[in-house]
């Protein structure tokens, strides 16, 4: 049975299929939840980022739940564990935190160690996040199924840096990447290609991060929030976008936490093939009245893509978008979609 966790801006809720439907469980409450993130060795380890509460954990599948009390930072908006960087059998824990700073653990969250030279990069003035513009937040992390040492971060607004060596040293904005970047995917089954999704369209590196190239042909709309591909198809990848934040956001300041209902989003759930341009997949209303803020496609599930939506719709897409199912499900919002390992 498929099973997929979600962020609401509020809660954490697993959402499972049964055989007469869907079952949601709300596993942790009225914590702000942002962001979360798998073992993917371990379905049980789980992180939650939370907009004001700090980090929370789970290592029995979100039954229960511990605060993170040494984090020094409340405000987490995105979260990774390691596939490649183990230490007693789990995946080293990261989180990046608003302002920008970034954190790991390499003992289950009872001790922290911060990436201080990412904070001393030249470009670190610069990093402005509009809407607040005093501050900033490493929004995505992306890290390396095979070498411990790679880690990228993208800055909202401030571009992706990079580390090859854990987070202990950083290279400043990576040649070509776009600056307010919303999402990163180092993929699984190739290890030196990752794909920026972010405000201004979709960059390609074919280096780990290195060095980036613009990659968007077809895209007619240039804002780009979510990104997903099968972990078993590099060739094959997925992104939303909206015209701008105001249709993906809502009007107003936009705050992480509770997404302004309001406006329609105008926005596009877009499929690349290789080398081919971007084109909108078909079977959804075109244009999305809401944006659609995670894509997912399971590890267990290679030909489907799951949509979740600002106004906590999801949407199922069969044989990698081909066909299309809103299921009966609707959350407040859903804000980030992850599943289990295969």
């Amino acid at each position: 049975m498929t099973q997929v966790y979600a962020t609401t801006g509020d809660d954490v809720v697993l959402l499972e299929e049964i055989a007469w439907g869907w079952r949601v469980e709300v596993l942790l409450r009225g914590v702000g939840a942002q962001c979360l993130a798998v073992d993917p060795s371990d379905e049980r380890y789980l992180i939650v980022g939370t907009f004001d509460q700090g980090a929370f954990l789970s290592d029995d599948g979100g039954r229960t739940w511990s605060r993170a009390e040494t984090l020094p930072a409340t405000r987490v908006l995105s979260v990774a564990i390691s596939p490649s960087w183990r230490v007693g059998g789990r995946g080293v824990l990261f989180a990046g935190c608003e302002p920008s700073a970034l954190f790991w653990s390499e003992d289950g969250g009872r001790r922290w160690h911060e990436a201080v030279a990412l904070r001393a990069l030249p470009s670190a003035p610069t990093w402005s996040f509009p809407p607040r513009p005093w501050t900033s937040h490493v929004r995505a992390i992306a890290l390396s199924p095979n070498d411990p040492g790679l880690v990228l971060v993208g800055i909202e607004l401030g571009g992706v840096l990079r580390s090859t060596d854990g987070g202990l040293t950083w290279a400043d904005q990576r040649p070509g990447c776009y600056l307010d970047c919303h999402a990163l995917l180092l993929h699984p089954a190739a290890s030196d290609l990752v794909y920026e999704a972010a405000g201004g369209g979709v960059a390609v590196s074919r280096d780990a991060g290195d060095t980036w190239q613009p990659a968007d042909d077809g895209l007619d709309r240039r804002y780009v929030w979510a990104l997903a591909s099968p972990p078993d198809d590099p060739t094959t990848w997925f992104v939303s976008a909206a015209p701008g934040p105001r249709e993906a956001h809502g009007p107003g300041p936009h705050r992480e936490a509770r997404p302004n209902p309001a406006g329609a989003a105008q926005a596009r759930i877009f499929r690349r093939y290789g080398s081919e341009s971007w084109r909108p997949v078909e079977g959804l209303p075109d244009p999305l009245p809401s944006m659609p803020y995670a894509l997912l496609v399971p590890p267990a599930e290679p030909r489907t893509l799951y949509a979740g939506f600002r106004d906590g719709t999801l949407w199922r897409g069969l044989d990698l978008g081909a066909s299309w199912q809103r299921l009966p499900v609707r959350l407040d919002a859903v804000l980030a979609l992850v599943a289990a390992p295969a």
